[in-house]
């Protein structure tokens, strides 16, 4: 602590010269009269630099896969996660496109932020639904899907799924029931349904799971035959260690960033430059990279 003693005739006086020397964070500690005036003793608390964080730090406190945190010391972040992970972009152009996960993971809102997307650039995507447990599932799409002007079709079973796809090649996009990917029957229904329309399959799976459980998730869903990842709630998880862990240990193209609650601007391309800006962020998650 800087300590120092100012005299003037004047309170006022005194003040402005402890501001013009040490500034509006000054402390007044002292003051009395001073024969010719008064007299105040002011301090003023060095800055305490915040320690700087280690690439180490960053990664334990993201819990990054123990695999790719020998790799990731060197401190290139985007370079090594281009490397290390598979990139893509999702096939909405030639193929119908199912929207996989576990529940709540931000399924049906992907699908609307897809749509609004294909529609902004000047395309009609056919909107499919297949769930047909869940209450209140299919009026919410609905809901979102009478914004775009766009007409929502519902068709569990996969021939009516075939039928529903469009004969002219324009997008088709599905939202499918949340899932248990460890049980057999729910994995062979959504197998089934990619195979009746020749879709792809892209697994939407929440970050800020734990990273051995976002693994699994990601294995198991592979398995069922999803070929793509798409991250959701970017915008409020701080760490990355489930989506890294899902990534690499099912070799799932990273393809689209959930960051926010919008739908025309709440879904960005998820690259190696992305995850490697959110690497270095410890703390509450900006909404963009």
């Amino acid at each position: 602590m800087r300590l120092k003693l100012y005299r003037a005739a004047t309170v006022p006086q005194a003040m402005a010269l402890v501001r013009a020397e040490l500034g509006s964070e000054a402390l007044i500690l002292n003051t009395r009269r001073w024969y010719e005036g008064v007299e105040l003793t002011a301090a003023l608390e060095p800055a305490t630099p915040l320690p700087a964080r280690g690439h180490a730090d960053m990664l334990s406190y993201h819990a990054v896969p123990a695999t790719m945190r020998a790799a990731l010391a060197g401190g290139d972040f985007a370079h090594t996660l281009d490397r290390l992970l598979t990139f893509s972009t999702l096939p909405l152009a030639n193929r119908p496109l199912l929207l996989a996960g576990p529940p709540g993971a931000g399924k049906t809102l992907t699908v609307v932020r897809l749509a609004t997307r294909l529609t902004l650039a000047g395309q009609r995507p056919t909107i499919v639904t297949t769930d047909d447990a869940k209450a209140g599932a299919t009026e919410q799409l609905l809901a979102l899907t009478r914004l775009l002007h766009l007409p929502l079709t519902e068709a569990s079973e996969p021939l009516a799924l075939s039928r529903a796809a469009p004969r002219d090649g324009s997008p088709m996009l599905i939202d499918t029931p949340g899932i248990d990917p460890f049980d057999p029957a729910q994995s062979d229904r959504l197998r089934s349904q990619a195979s009746a329309v020749g879709g792809a399959i892209a697994l939407v799976l929440p970050a800020g799971l734990d990273p051995n459980e976002s693994a699994d998730l990601a294995l198991s869903f592979a398995a069922a035959g999803a070929a793509f990842l798409v991250a959701t709630r970017l915008d409020i998880a701080r760490r990355l260690g489930g989506i890294l862990a899902a990534a690499e240990a099912a070799h799932l193209p990273l393809a689209e960033a959930g960051i926010g609650p919008g739908a025309a601007n709440g879904l960005v391309p998820l690259t190696a430059a992305f995850l490697a800006a959110r690497l270095m962020q410890i703390g509450t998650p900006h909404h963009a990279p």
